[in-house]
C-alpha cells in the first residue's frame, strides 16, 4: 500500500543542518525508508500515479528533507519513457567534476520548495560521485547532464543548501554563451 512521504518544507530547521555520516550496516528502517523514497519518486514521474496521489514530480530526496540528517540520498532517474534507474547513495562525495558548467534552462525545482524559484543554478555538466551502497560495498557514479544536476542537488541538502542559494542575486539568469542550458 503506498502511503505518501511526509516532506519537510523549505522553512523548516533540518533543512539547514549539515547532516552526519550514516553508518552500516543501515537499519531495517533505514532501508524501509529508502524503498519508500523509491516507490514515491517513481510515482511522481508516473502521470497516473502523481495525479492518483497528489504528488509533485522529483526525481530525487535526501534524507534531510524528511527530517533524518543522515548523508543518504535517493535519485530515480526516467532514461526512457516509463524506465527508471535508481541510485541510492550513502555518504556521497562528488571526487572530480567538468570544468563545463551547465544549469536546467527552465530552472531547479525542490520538493521541499513549494513555490516558483526564478534563476538558473550553475552546476557541473558531469560529475563521478563516490559512497556506499545499502549493504556497505564503496561505489562510484559518472553523471553527466540532468542527472548530474540531481546528484549536485540532493548532495547540497546534507549540507544545507538549498538550490535557490547557488542563484546569483545579480545576474539570476545566464544565455548561451554564458553557460551552457540543458
Amino acid at each position: 500500500m503506498f502511503k505518501k512521504l511526509d516532506i519537510l518544507d523549505e522553512k523548516d530547521k533540518h533543512l539547514r543542518m549539515k547532516s552526519v555520516d550514516a553508518e552500516f550496516p543501515l537499519s531495517k528502517d533505514e532501508k524501509k525508508l529508502i524503498q519508500r523514497i523509491i516507490d514515491h519518486l517513481t510515482y511522481s514521474q508516473i502521470e497516473e500515479y502523481e495525479k492518483k496521489y497528489d504528488l509533485r514530480p522529483g526525481m530525487g530526496l535526501a534524507f534531510p528533507q524528511i527530517g533524518i540528517n543522515k548523508r543518504i540520498i535517493v535519485i530515480v532517474h526516467e532514461y526512457e519513457d516509463g524506465k527508471f534507474d535508481n541510485y541510492v547513495v550513502i555518504n556521497p562525495k562528488i571526487i572530480s567534476n567538468s570544468e563545463e558548467i551547465i544549469a536546467a534552462e527552465a530552472g531547479e525545482g525542490c520538493l521541499s520548495v513549494n513555490r516558483e524559484v526564478e534563476g538558473h543554478v550553475p552546476r557541473y555538466a558531469r560529475v563521478t560521485i563516490e559512497g556506499y551502497d545499502e549493504d556497505g560495498n564503496l561505489i562510484q557514479i559518472r553523471a553527466r547532464e540532468d542527472l548530474s544536476i540531481a546528484f549536485q542537488h540532493e548532495i547540497d541538502h546534507l549540507d544545507g543548501i538549498l538550490f535557490y542559494d547557488r542563484i546569483d542575486k545579480n545576474k539570476p539568469f545566464y544565455n548561451e554563451g554564458e553557460i551552457r542550458l540543458i
